[in-house]
């Protein structure tokens, strides 16, 4: 269970979730699924040391990543700069990230290599817009999102990824994919990493549902076979809704 806080919360503000989810989760709750906060650049050396010195379980994520180590790439940040705050999740290709500042799925492909090259965990964005899925194209725009993301990424390696499957039209609007619909374009996407990488990393490769899930559809997600977490925005920032979330059993 990941959660993508987006530009929200100042250091400030994201000290005192991460400190308030801590107090909400069980030990059990850890042993069951692994707990992920990506905050923004901003904050993630504030919540960085609050999970070390609380000793929490809970996993520090980036929500972004430029593919070179260093450059003069104003306003960028490194994957080494990443991995030395104890990173270890970095969200790549995010609808936003597409859509709003014209990432291409080549761009997706070098980020995510230098992710690993790190030795950090990419999660890798894919989905479709409203109008391609009610042209039918909900298949062919992943496949293309897919290949493109995984070329070139030796097998063993994308069976250790994370990929998120995030219908745009879902993100944010209030409005999400049915617990049915999640999990036949879910496995889709699992039979298109079979394709790229073999049936060994189809099976360990995990596939998150993201948009608008809350404490109330997370059950229902869940309780689909082929849903293996979840990429959770807006209901992340609050902690007691995303620990209602983590503790969906």
């Amino acid at each position: 269970m990941a959660g993508n806080w987006k530009m929200h919360h100042t250091h400030l503000d994201a000290i005192q979730v991460v400190q308030k989810l801590g107090y909400r989760l069980e030990p059990e709750d850890y042993d069951r699924c692994e707990v992920v906060v990506c905050p923004a650049f901003t904050a993630l050396r504030s919540v960085q040391t609050v999970i070390e010195a609380d000793r929490l379980p809970i996993v520090l994520g980036a929500q972004d990543v430029h593919w070179e180590d260093k450059g003069a790439y104003t306003g960028e940040v490194s994957p080494p700069m990443l991995a030395k705050l104890n990173v270890t999740y970095v969200i790549v290709g995010h609808s936003e990230r597409r859509e709003y500042f014209g990432e291409t799925d080549e761009s997706v492909n070098r980020k995510l290599k230098a992710v690993l090259a790190q030795r950090m965990t990419p999660i890798m964005c894919v989905g479709e817009t409203l109008e391609e899925r009610e042209a039918g194209g909900t298949a062919a725009k992943v496949s293309r999102q897919v290949h493109g993301g995984l070329d070139g990424v030796p097998p063993e390696q994308v069976g250790a990824l994370v990929i998120a499957y995030e219908p745009i039209w879902a993100i944010g609007t209030g409005r999400n994919a049915t617990p049915e619909d999640a999990n036949e374009t879910i496995g889709v996407i699992r039979s298109l990493v079979a394709g790229v990488a073999g049936e060994g990393a189809a099976t360990s490769v995990r596939i998150q549902y993201g948009g608008s899930v809350k404490p109330g559809n997370i059950a229902a997600l869940m309780a689909m076979p082929e849903i293996d977490g979840a990429l959770v925005g807006g209901a992340s920032l609050d902690a007691d809704d995303f620990a209602r979330i983590v503790r969906w059993a």
